[in-house]
């Protein structure tokens, strides 16, 4: 019989539906993505899309399933404006929903509305240093401008996510004050909390959600963490347990230094480890990521948790053993989850300096080669020599060639 923690495609700790762990938690019915790879992750120093490449990877995540993608802001480039257009047609009546990126300016608020996106994320910076430091504005211009920029949005029809830059390092009181007097004076229908600088540990982010519902009983929340200190994807699943409504991620977690939440972790976390699912078709993740990755000209850590490219590649010997031990009957004894939910390659031995006999017998095996145990210790010893010496894995050929001095 299949459990949460140990069905046919993932084995996680049954540990994590202890009642003492999950008695607190409390995940919306309906949780969502809200995409920012084509705004903020194009931020990232040295990545950009042009028109077509936002478009393609816009519709590769609609077919993914995102619920909401952030497709740019029209006042950066005339591209810009062109490719949110293009995205708002093509997308026009699936489930995906399209916002644009706004400054709390009016003309921002009406250029976007007339690309056609359905919301709009406004920001203003909220912490008073930052105002005063990098701004050089006077307190009050931050309130005044985000009032008369949402009452814009709101005459415009747009869904309006009010985005406080650095709410995370504002004095509380000064910044739930800046948003009650925004949501009261001007409008908002969700708020996100933004933790621009990646600076929240995870053990805050409960306490800041309940001081916000204090003052913000029924509007949505959406968090936006950044992954400065590694926290992104833990502190939004946190936000996520507290009640939180839609997830601000992006592809592979890339975006303004250090990146974003990467919407594959936390979806997959959420699945595996809560038994929430976000409805999202897993088994492309890889595949967005890879169509992201070339539209940037960028590369992951090809051990990168979910999507990396030598992520089922295995080359220690004692795991090969297991391996041939456990890969028909017990697939998920040897993974966390199973290539096919991801999109990814199914497990694969290759050849190294931290192979073992079992990945000699398996190479010879394919290859049709026999040899004697003494002969395939000395090969042994020959491949870790070898691979040590280039630095890396060897080759079907390379293992062939010192196969067949023996």
């Amino acid at each position: 019989m299949s459990e949460p923690w140990n069905t046919d495609m993932w084995f996680t700790s049954p540990w994590n539906f202890e009642d003492e762990v999950t008695s607190n938690i409390k995940f919306d019915p309906n949780p969502r993505i809200h995409d920012v790879t084509l705004r903020d992750g194009e931020q990232q120093a040295g990545v950009m899309f042009n028109k077509d490449e936002k478009i393609r990877i816009a519709e590769a995540l609609a077919e993914t399933g995102v619920h909401r993608i952030e497709a740019g802001m029209p006042v950066v480039s005339p591209s810009d404006e062109a490719a949110i257009r293009e995205i708002v047609k093509r997308l026009e009546g699936s489930d995906t929903e399209v916002f644009s990126f706004a400054r709390c300016m009016a003309d921002d608020v009406k250029r976007s509305a007339d690309t056609g996106v359905k919301g709009v994320v406004m920001e203003v910076p909220s912490s008073t240093h930052m105002i005063e430091r990098a701004y050089k504005w006077e307190l009050d211009k931050a309130i005044d401008t985000s009032v008369k920029a949402t009452q814009v949005a709101k005459e415009c029809g747009l869904y309006t996510v009010f985005f406080p830059i650095d709410f995370s390092r504002a004095p509380l009181d000064w910044v739930l004050g800046l948003l009650k007097k925004v949501a009261t004076e001007g409008h908002m229908d969700a708020l996100a909390i933004v933790d621009t600088f990646g600076v929240l540990s995870p053990h805050t982010v409960p306490y800041v959600i309940k001081k916000m519902r204090e003052v913000f009983p029924d509007e949505p929340f959406e968090p936006h963490f950044h992954d400065d200190y590694g926290m992104g994807v833990a502190n939004t699943l946190m936000a996520m347990a507290e009640g939180c409504q839609v997830a601000q991620t992006s592809v592979s977690g890339i975006g303004e230094r250090a990146g974003n939440a990467a919407y594959e972790e936390l979806a997959l976390a959420m699945l595996t480890m809560y038994d929430v699912d976000m409805g999202l078709k897993t088994e492309k993740f890889t595949e967005v990521s890879r169509l992201v990755q070339e539209c940037g000209r960028i590369s992951l850590a090809p051990n990168r948790c979910v999507v990396g490219d030598n992520l089922y590649d295995i080359e220690s010997g004692i795991i090969v053993s297991w391996l041939k031990n456990c890969e028909k009957d017990f697939p998920t004894e040897l993974v966390p989850f199973r290539a096919g939910l991801v999109g990814q390659s199914e497990p694969e031995p290759v050849i190294g300096k931290g192979s073992g006999i079992d990945s000699i017998n398996l190479f010879l095996e394919q290859l049709g080669i026999t040899a004697s145990e003494e002969e395939k210790m000395a090969l042994l010893m020959d491949v870790k020599e070898k691979s040590l010496s280039l630095h890396r894995l060897l080759t079907m050929d390379e293992f062939k060639e010192l196969a067949g001095a023996k």
